[in-house]
Formats: structure tokens, sequence, C-alpha cells
């Protein structure tokens, strides 16, 4: 994909008005989101839009209002920020905002519900079991073999998440998965090349960014090494075939389409080694946006800055139809 193809009009920083950045959150996510958020501001406040911080966890929405804001910037990850919460919140102030609407961020914050209308959309995806106690959880894993993901429904970042190779596993993985969503999942492992695939809204038509290969020390690509390593590789290019990336970027678009997303989010995709057949793990609606971070890594490789990149997403703030 070309920068050009990527390039939205050219905004007038000006036109964007007033601006909160909203980043910190109550959530498990929140020094990801301090992260983020903070990178973001200082991209925007470089183009000279009128951005300042808001963090939720410590001022009410309400004061938005009394702001005077024009639009807002999600940059908040977990819950209370990606989950259809605050989406809401900004719907019923009637301010416009980054990424997707109530119903899209609620469902894919649910990788359960994500899931389900993937299958029935007959899209790929492992096969799982919602379970409620360890011992559900070592009937999922004879149903599902070893290994097994076990993680909760509804967390990101590989928070609470176990790789399961022995039924001897099962209570701790799922205490650690309960900890922090009383819906635990239980997923079928895909031995395979991790990988990621953004996609972002141009001209009011949803496109795949290029896939990033993710190759993670002894492949775990979990909380530490995805925020606070460099051990990770990332490869973009791929390294994939060419007909190979084109269809888990036709997978993506489908993806992401299929939960009604709009403006951007970023799909994780599992190529199994046996047959090279991919399967969509979830969906982040609001990706992070950190020195680590994946979308602004797949958009530079088409020529889009990171500023140029924030600047492009604020200017496709926007509410529900029903609600404009």
């Amino acid at each position: 994909m070309s920068a050009s193809t990527l390039m939205a009009p050219t905004v007038q920083p000006q036109a964007l008005g007033k601006v909160a950045v909203l980043f910190g959150g109550s959530s498990a996510e929140r020094e990801v989101s301090l992260m983020s958020g903070s990178g973001v501001l200082q991209a925007l406040q470089s183009q000279g839009v009128r951005a300042f911080a808001f963090d939720p966890a410590e001022r009410p929405l309400q004061e938005l209002l009394a702001e005077g804001v024009d639009r807002c910037f999600i940059a908040l990850h977990g819950r209370g920020g990606e989950d259809g919460t605050v989406q809401g919140a900004l719907e019923l102030l009637k301010i416009p905002y980054t990424g997707s609407g109530v119903m899209a961020s609620s469902i894919a914050m649910d990788k359960v519900m994500t899931k389900r209308i993937w299958r029935f959309e007959g899209l790929p995806t492992p096969d799982w079991r919602l379970v409620d106690s360890a011992e559900a959880c070592e009937q999922a894993l004879v149903a599902l073999g070893a290994p097994m993901i076990v993680k909760p429904a509804r967390e990101g970042s590989s928070i609470g998440l176990t790789k399961v190779m022995d039924a001897s596993q099962c209570a701790q993985a799922y205490a650690a998965a309960a900890q922090h969503d009383p819906e635990v999942l239980c997923e079928q492992f895909i031995e395979g090349e991790e990988t990621t695939c953004p996609v972002l809204v141009v001209d009011g038509r949803a496109q795949a960014l290029p896939v990033i290969r993710i190759q993670a020390p002894d492949g775990k690509y979990d909380y530490q090494n995805k925020y606070f390593t460099d051990e990770v590789r990332y490869l973009c290019p791929s390294g994939l075939e060419a007909d190979e990336e084109a269809e888990i970027q036709r997978l993506v678009v489908r993806a992401f389409k299929t939960l009604g997303c709009r403006g951007w989010a970023r799909a994780d995709v599992m190529i199994r080694h046996s047959d090279r057949q991919p399967f969509l793990l979830e969906i982040n609606t609001a990706p992070g946006m950190t020195g680590h971070s994946l979308v602004p890594m797949s958009a530079k490789a088409t020529g889009l800055s990171y500023e140029q990149l924030c600047v492009q997403l604020l200017a496709s703030a926007s509410l529900d139809t029903l609600q404009r």
C-alpha cells in the first residue's frame, strides 16, 4: 500500500478545534494508556492542534463541556475506555470522538462475543470454551487439547493470560484470569507465526495497513515484552508471501466491518504452521500508541508519520450516525 493511498486530505489544525486527549483511566491498562496518551498529546500539539490532557480517573467527563471541547482523542485502554462506556458518555455529551462507536467497542472488548459473531459470519477463529471454574477449565483442556490459552474474556494486553500445557496448571491459570474477569475464556492454541494488522478508514473506506510479523523471545509476547523490553522483533515488511499477506489484510478488513467498527483498529492473527491457515484472535478498537506500539509502526511503513497518523485519526472523530 502506498503512502498516497493512506493520506487523507490536508487537515488544518485550527479546524479541529479544542481537543481533549483522554488517557489514564482506572483500568488494568492505565500504565500503557498514560504512555499512549502522552505520545498522542505531544504529537498533536507539535502539529498546532489545541490539545490538552484529560484523565477520566481524576475528572468527571462532564467537565469536557465546561472546557468547551470540540472533539476527543480516546487513548484509553481496557475497561472504561474502549468497552463502549466512555463512548456512550461522549454520545450523550454530543462530543465527537475517535475510534469505534458504542456497540462495536462493547462487542470487540468481549472476546467471546467477538468470536461468536466471527464464527457466525464464517471467519476463522480458534475453538474456545467459556468456563466458570477450575474444573470446567480442565474439561476445556480435554476438549481443546494442549497447549491451551486461558485468559479473561474482557481484558487486553495479555493481562491474566496463561499458556496451559497440562491439567495441573488449570487451577492456577483459571484463578489468574478470574482475578480480572468472572468470565474466563479457554482457547485452542494455534502453533505458528504471530502477526498483527491495523485497519484505517480513509475517505470512508476501511483499508488494511501492512502486516507486522512478531517474533517474541521463547514465543512469549506477554505484557512485559509488549511494552517494557526491546527483546521482541517486529518485521514490517512482514516477509510473508505476497498472497499470504493479502489474505490476512482481506481477513482483518472483513473482521473490522463485521463488528461495525469505524475509524481504526488492529486485529491479531495467528498463521498455523501446518497448513498456513490464518486465525483471528481478537480485535483492538483503541490500539496502543506507545513507542512499542504496532499501528504507528505499520503506518510508518507506508510513509505516514506518527504525527500525521494522530492528526488523521483526530480528523475522523465522529458520533454514531443516529446521534448526530
